[in-house]
């Protein structure tokens, strides 16, 4: 069986994606060269890589792109497409020319979380036309599929949970590169990592740090990522020196230094279909703080990952942050948990395991 995957964005979710499922069958992945050239390495040998002059959505070379796209298509003769998110524009013109071949669509969020500016570059009609297009649809957990059931015309035996593979090639990276985690005695670390928009719960973190002043052990915050400046935040702050605030793009050394150093991932988001975040630090095997968001609760809990607590409470942020802070067994107990997972059943292989078997039943009633 062979499968062309395509991917546009989502680095580290389309490595994990791709090279666990090209353990099971064919895969040939096609992506843009500008951004995942000096990513080459990090994918499995048995993926099939197709670096692609792709062009942003605003440039006119597009049409010809997708001609160029589905001659590429039709030369390799899948059995499946499976296009890895549905934030496109431009790929919504090609699928009527890859009939008959099925296509399946990966939903990574149902809705646009407040504040994405990333996600409202694309006109609203373009993510939402390719699941129309698509007779399948993965989405990353029950309630993610329940949302889907109810905003679109499709039959629940069209819709799959996959979930989000573990990312691992950060604590790979750390590993060759023989890094090793900074400490100072006394002194725990927390970690918010990621894009800085407003649903992150940046807010509400800021008010749990406030609620801790004088608490021991002595806490350190860093508030890792590019996005909205965490520094309006400010007047919530308890103690200001206590925060790492790097609002920027964050290289991939630095991303290894940063899981290896914390202690504590929060991820204090208002709102949330799932994350990537966790799944990076269940493969540096530390334990995470999430609110009852989306499908964050269900994976937490359900795999022993950590706390979950309600979202846009400082308070109760505040108290999970000191149990885990005195607790350092507790805190050892949630970590392996989610190295284990990372390792076992959130694995990429695991994971594409799956996705070999749901493609298998899409393509059966073609056959």
């Amino acid at each position: 069986m062979k499968v062309v995957l395509l991917a546009s964005e989502l680095e580290d979710y389309t490595i994990s994606f791709a090279s666990g499922l090209a353990q099971h069958l064919k895969v040939v992945l096609a992506v843009p060269r500008r951004r995942y050239e000096h990513l080459a390495s990090w994918f499995d040998p048995a993926v099939d890589l197709r670096l692609l002059e792709w062009p942003r959505h605003r440039s006119l070379l597009n049409p010809w792109f997708l001609r160029g796209l589905t001659r590429l298509i039709r030369q390799e003769r899948p059995n499946l497409v499976h296009l890895l998110s549905n934030s496109t524009l431009w790929l919504n013109f090609a699928v009527p020319f890859w009939r008959p071949i099925p296509l399946v669509t990966t939903i990574h969020d149902v809705n646009v979380h407040p504040g994405d500016s990333d996600t409202l570059t694309l006109p609203a009609w373009a993510p939402k036309l390719m699941v129309h297009q698509s007779r399948h649809i993965v989405v990353h957990g029950e309630g993610l599929k329940q949302l889907v059931l109810d905003q679109y015309s499709k039959s629940a035996n069209h819709v799959h949970v996959l979930s989000h593979p573990a990312i691992h090639r950060y604590a790979e990276l750390a590993r060759r590169q023989k890094m090793a985690p900074y400490r100072a005695d006394g002194v725990l670390r927390i970690l918010l990592f990621g894009r800085i928009f407003a649903y992150k719960g940046l807010e509400h973190l800021a008010r749990a740090e406030a609620l801790l002043k004088g608490c021991s052990p002595d806490l350190r915050f860093t508030i890792a990522g590019r996005g909205d400046d965490p520094w309006v935040y400010r007047p919530l702050m308890g103690d200001p020196n206590r925060y790492d605030i790097r609002n920027r793009f964050i290289e991939d050394a630095e991303v290894a230094q940063l899981f290896l150093d914390t202690d504590i991932v929060v991820l204090p988001y208002t709102e949330a279909s799932q994350s990537g975040v966790l799944n990076l630090a269940a493969a540096f095997g530390k334990p995470v703080i999430v609110t009852d968001v989306g499908e964050l609760p269900t994976t937490v809990l359900s795999n022993g990952l950590g706390l979950v607590v309600p979202p846009a409470d400082g308070e109760s942020l505040s108290r999970a942050i000191l149990t885990l802070a005195q607790d350092r067994e507790l805190r050892c107990r949630l970590g392996a948990n989610a190295l284990a997972w990372s390792l076992g059943a959130n694995s990429p292989k695991q994971v594409g395991a799956q996705a070999a078997s749901l493609y298998r039943k899409v393509v059966e009633p073609c056959t």
